[in-house]
């Protein structure tokens, strides 16, 4: 795990590169992976999805690029001190800490472009947004289920199992996942679930208690921290990992960034992507063999549909059968769907029925 200081050290190194550059008599630059989607590969080695060899320089030639290097400058010197006083902040407050600059070429017009600024310096020093102390806006996902583990907080270490110490609400997964420890575990399989109704219904039928599972809340699109963290429930408790989403194009992106990573953090693929998680639900074939409720495709629904049957994550001869039958029943259906059945029938029959399928239960 990266320490504070190796942080502090990298961005103190990049500010020194700016200025041995200006000491040299040279326009100061910095050059990083193009973050767009033609620079994105599929590594099928790994199962993720990696920068490719595309590099844009931000140099100090241009107006431009002068303001771009200005803001870098003045980031690297507020997260250096934030670091140096042990305090963190996060996204948002950056954004509007920058007013308060002597310089107002160096503030940010909008969050996005500080966003953008802090994903700039993780890909050039290779240390991610949450050693220097940045957080996000709360993301809300939690876990429930038969772990232990210890938390480092301000107020000290504290030891958590996650069914018997906390509410129905679950734990709720820390900004950095890096700070927890496993202490023990009697876990079999972990279930990512995309909407908090489903989670909600899981746990009030004590579906993880039944069947020893790790239900982790992904809360729509999951957040880094979220993925992190079912990343090391992977490589450190060796534990298989499923993920359970809605029946739609967009729910199956959603697996897709728990499984191989997303275009925008694909500096950080190797970090928060699991590529042996599998999808579990709700598939094309359920809607029809189940007769669920749904709803017709839009169009913007087709053409996302279509698209992943270019997406290097969905050419598998499973993704092609379920995205094509989508396409010719015209129809998709949410998790909830299924309480057409009853209450107890994703839990009782559905996902065991499907669980046993994947040779998880």
């Amino acid at each position: 795990m990266t320490t504070e200081s190796d942080a502090r050290d990298e961005l103190i190194d990049l500010a020194a590169d700016f200025y041995d550059q200006f000491a040299d008599g040279k326009i100061p630059e910095m050059t990083l992976p193009t973050r767009t989607k033609s620079n994105i590969e599929y590594d099928e080695e790994s199962g993720v999805w990696t920068y490719g060899d595309r590099t844009s320089t931000r140099s100090a030639n241009s107006v431009r690029g002068a303001r771009k290097l200005l803001k870098a400058a003045y980031t690297i010197e507020f997260l250096a001190d934030q670091l140096d006083d042990e305090r963190s902040s996060t996204l948002r407050e950056l954004y509007y800490l920058s007013e308060s600059w002597d310089n107002d070429e160096a503030q940010f017009k909008s969050q996005d472009e500080s966003n953008d600024l802090v994903e700039d310096l993780e890909i050039v020093t290779g240390v991610t947004r949450e050693d220097f102390h940045m957080r996000p806006e709360e993301s809300g996902a939690k876990v429930m289920g038969p772990l232990r583990l210890r938390e480092q907080t301000n107020r000290g270490d504290r030891e958590i199992h996650c069914q018997l110490d906390v509410g129905q609400g679950g734990y709720q997964i820390p900004n950095n996942p890096d700070t927890i420890e496993f202490l023990d575990n009697d876990a079999d399989f972990v279930l990512c679930v995309e909407t908090g109704g489903m989670r909600d219904r899981l746990v009030e039928n004590g579906f993880d208690e039944a069947h020893n599972a790790l239900v982790v809340h992904l809360g729509g699109q999951p957040a880094r921290a979220t993925r992190r963290l079912t990343k090391r429930f992977r490589d450190e408790l060796d534990l298989p990992v499923v993920v359970f989403t809605d029946g739609d194009p967009w729910s199956y992106r959603i697996y897709g960034s728990v499984a191989y990573g997303s275009i925008k953090s694909a500096h950080l693929s190797k970090y928060l992507a699991t590529p042996e998680a599998r999808f579990i639900g709700i598939q094309p074939k359920d809607i029809v063999e189940y007769d669920l409720p749904s709803d017709p495709l839009a169009d913007s629904d087709i053409n996302a549909l279509e698209s992943e049957l270019e997406d290097p994550r969905f050419q598998t001869d499973y993704w092609e059968e379920q995205i094509e039958l989508q396409l010719d029943i015209g129809k998709k259906s949410e998790q909830q769907s299924l309480a057409s059945r009853g209450l107890d029938f994703v839990t009782d029959t559905y996902l065991p029925e499907r669980l046993n399928e994947m040779g998880v239960l």
